[in-house]
């Protein structure tokens, strides 16, 4: 079935024929309405299970089929200042659930509010990229087993943001097109597809078939449960492998750039004093008598304390450049 068929006025199902636009709705088409254990990665292009950090699956196909049962109400940023790295996770030096200003938590606050936040600028990052990153979390099921867990998906801003490409959309775009259809995206399966032209992970959305009532009524209840409510509020605790932290963050502690070592002090070195005018030996007794008369001549000849010389300064080595804006440079969408 077409999407224009798809949503036809008579192919609406009458339960689901509503006026209203949901919550949900709302909050993934960017309007202002609107972690769990299990969830799915998106890391290398490959959809993987993960239970408490731990892949249990991999999907061979390239797109997932879901039903979507709520959404994050803002989109959310962290910053971190060294390359993010998967298999040893660390919490992001600084990050907003809301994208308006820091949480209070943030180790490391890059500013009061991140619209005046130098991260998020555009060439921050690598390339014309902001080194603070924008994510969406969204609470799914699978459209097979719309009873069965409601897991977690992390979105990179590729597939939040972006214009339509025939029936290729990213969130937003794909939120505003159910809308303008009347349809709320818990009222029917969607197809998360890999982008194959793109060379990070990244997902385009489209509309597969209506529920049924039942389906519908249990995908209501599931995103009202308290694990959808946790799979979409933002925390740094939900990364692969993750092990507890200080100041009661999961997490390990966001690793931090060392302070430029300091120059060593110049300490200035005293003087030498000058060794001992050298004895001359004493000639044979044979000849003692006879060198009496040159005496003070011999004296006069004995050699003269060499000169003092003063040890040059050392000249302290320039401190070690910072490394901030190089490994800012280096982070990476990981998903």
């Amino acid at each position: 079935m077409s999407e224009v068929a798809l949503f036809s006025g008579s192919n609406v199902p009458a339960f689901l024929r509503k006026g209203e636009l949901s919550d949900l709705a709302k909050a993934l088409s960017g309007g202002a309405g609107g972690g769990g254990g299990k969830r799915i990665s998106i890391k290398g292009g490959v959809f993987r299970l993960m239970v408490d950090g731990k892949q249990v699956a991999a999907i061979d196909e390239r797109y997932l089929d879901v039903v979507v049962v709520n959404a994050a109400a803002k989109i959310g940023r962290t910053f971190y200042m060294k390359s993010y790295d998967p298999d040893s996770p660390a919490g992001p030096d600084c990050w907003s659930a809301d994208g308006e200003k820091p949480d209070a938590s943030a180790a490391n606050p890059q500013a009061s509010r991140c619209v005046e936040c130098p991260q998020n600028i555009k060439g921050s990052g690598s390339g014309d990229s902001r080194a603070c990153r924008y994510s969406q979390r969204l609470a799914v099921v699978l459209a097979n087993d719309i009873d069965g867990d409601v897991m977690q998906i992390q979105l990179p801003a590729t597939s939040i943001f972006g214009r339509e490409e025939g029936e290729n959309r990213p969130l937003q775009a794909y939120a505003r097109y159910l809308a303008a259809q009347g349809v709320s995206p818990e009222m029917l399966v969607t197809r998360m597809k890999f982008d194959t032209k793109s060379e990070s992970p990244k997902l385009h959305f489209k509309p597969m078939r209506w529920l049924s009532e039942d389906e519908y009524a249990s995908a209501v209840e599931q995103g009202k449960s308290e694990e959808a409510k946790r799979a979409v509020t933002m925390t740094v605790a939900q990364t692969d492998k993750v092990a507890p932290a200080p100041m009661e963050l999961a997490g390990k502690p966001p690793t931090r750039v060392a302070s430029p070592p300091p120059a060593p002090a110049v300490v200035e070195e005293e003087e030498e004093a000058p060794p001992p005018a050298p004895r001359r030996g004493r000639p044979p007794k044979a000849v003692v008598e006879a060198r009496k008369a040159e005496a003070a001549k011999a004296e006069e000849d004995e050699d003269v304390a060499p000169t003092v010389r003063k040890t040059e300064t050392p000249v302290a080595p320039a401190p070690a450049s910072s490394k901030l804006a190089q490994l800012a440079a280096e982070w990476d969408d990981e998903e």
